[in-house]
């Protein structure tokens, strides 16, 4: 079930125009890593459950691309692009084969599963 958003004939062209250039740069980048490398997470600085997922990836010995864009005190608009991007609330956000499979408990199921 695909979340809620709001339809495209409910945004005016001046708010449209807006959103696609909201911090562009930083959105054009990641969606680049993801469509290019099997796996990348995105994260950000000082954020413990980042640090889980670099764990749970080191120990099932897979190497993924980490993009990290400032922390709790910085950047701030940059993380919020990203999130409206993927549609995803929190960080890490991971992808795999260009597919977010969501944050760390998420990896963390997935990469049981596969062990099985």
């Amino acid at each position: 079930m695909a979340r809620p958003t709001l339809s495209a004939d409910k945004i005016s062209p001046a708010a449209a125009a807006k959103q696609s250039t909201f911090h562009r740069d930083i959105v054009d980048h990641v969606a680049a890593a993801v469509a290019r490398d099997k796996w990348v997470v995105v994260g950000m600085g000082q954020n413990p459950v980042v640090k889980k997922a670099r764990a749970n990836f080191a120990a099932a010995n897979i190497e993924p691309t980490f993009i990290s864009y400032g922390n709790y005190f910085s950047e701030w608009k940059q993380r919020l692009a990203i999130k409206l991007w993927a549609g995803w609330p929190t960080f890490p956000m991971i992808f795999r084969d260009g597919v977010l499979i969501g944050g760390n408990a998420e990896l963390e199921a997935l990469l049981a599963s596969e062990k099985n």
